[in-house]
């Protein structure tokens, strides 16, 4: 089944490309079927390009959903034309009415500063306060993920001593668990972050569990209430190229910057780089929007607490 998209979000042309399924809202409107409802907070710099990302997976199911897009309200993008987020964004006092499914909330380039410096965190934390008792599941990408699990249960970060880049081999725990359903017992994300999450503060709590890591990357995905909330690390959703480009644009401007990791055939830059976490990406996309928001979200969005 398609994805329930806004007319002209340069996303579709892309995707229809490719061959999926995308569907636009004047077509949806004909379709006689109650689609999940899911809200994308977007912090990433380059607003379409992870929206692309981000509906290229979600699309990979049976299942019809519907997408709404949430921007932060005291920040303006600057690699993001400002028409595009007035046409395809809301702010979060626009939306804080309705009740989601599920909800995804991405990466942000602001990991070196502490939580409290960020000069959204206010805005961010009534969001994810509201999330707990609007959303039925919510999906939180790397800083969203240290976000999240700082605000929720105060996981403190780290800073590492260089970044965390390129391709890296994890492992799971319990193949049991609906998120890890058809996993290999080894699979690959992308990170690149420069702080980490580490093991010992999450196993304090209670209420997380660790359910995949990495020897080099760490800690990979955390669950928490039941699969109300989790917690991913790295970015499962980047495309082929999202690493090469951030290595060329980081060379470019002269920061320190390392070759990714098992990224490209023989370490050679002029290569194309190598796609090894395609298919586990889609099945955690797929898991997540299956077990942790189908099967448990209520047929009236209202139930929802």
């Amino acid at each position: 089944m398609p994805v329930n998209v806004p007319d002209k979000l340069p996303a579709i042309d892309i995707l229809k490309e490719e061959n999926i399924f995308v569907m636009d809202e004047t077509r949806a409107q004909h379709q006689d079927i109650r689609p999940l409802k899911i809200i994308i907070l977007n912090l990433m710099p380059l607003k379409i390009t992870t929206e692309t990302d981000l509906l290229r997976l979600l699309s990979n199911s049976p299942l019809q959903i519907e997408i709404d897009f949430m921007k932060i309200k005291g920040h303006t993008p600057k690699n993001t034309p400002s028409d595009h987020m007035e046409q395809f964004y809301q702010n979060f006092d626009e939306l804080n009415n309705k009740k989601y499914d599920g909800m995804i909330i991405t990466g942000a380039p602001v990991e070196l500063l502490p939580f409290e410096e960020v000069k959204y965190w206010g805005e961010m934390q009534q969001i994810l306060d509201w999330a707990q008792h609007h959303v039925t599941s919510t999906l939180f990408i790397c800083w969203a993920a240290q976000a999240g699990l700082y605000h929720y249960y105060g996981v403190p970060k780290y800073q590492l001593p260089q970044k965390m880049f390129g391709v890296f081999k994890h492992t799971h725990f319990n193949s049991q668990l609906p998120i890890l359903r058809g996993f290999d017992d080894v699979f690959f994300m992308p990170h690149s972050r420069h702080t980490e999450i580490r093991a010992e503060d999450i196993e304090k709590v209670d209420e997380l569990q660790i359910i995949a890591q990495s020897e080099q990357a760490g800690v990979a995905i955390v669950k928490a209430k039941k699969g109300r909330q989790l917690f991913i690390t790295g970015h499962s959703e980047y495309s082929r190229f999202t690493l090469d480009k951030e290595y060329k644009r980081d060379l470019k401007k002269q920061l320190p910057i390392q070759l990714p990791v098992n990224y490209y055939p023989d370490d050679s830059p002029g290569q194309t780089p190598l796609m090894r976490w395609g298919s586990a990406a889609n099945l955690l996309f797929s898991n997540w929007l299956n077990y942790y928001v189908y099967q448990e979200t209520p047929y009236n969005l209202e139930e929802i607490d």
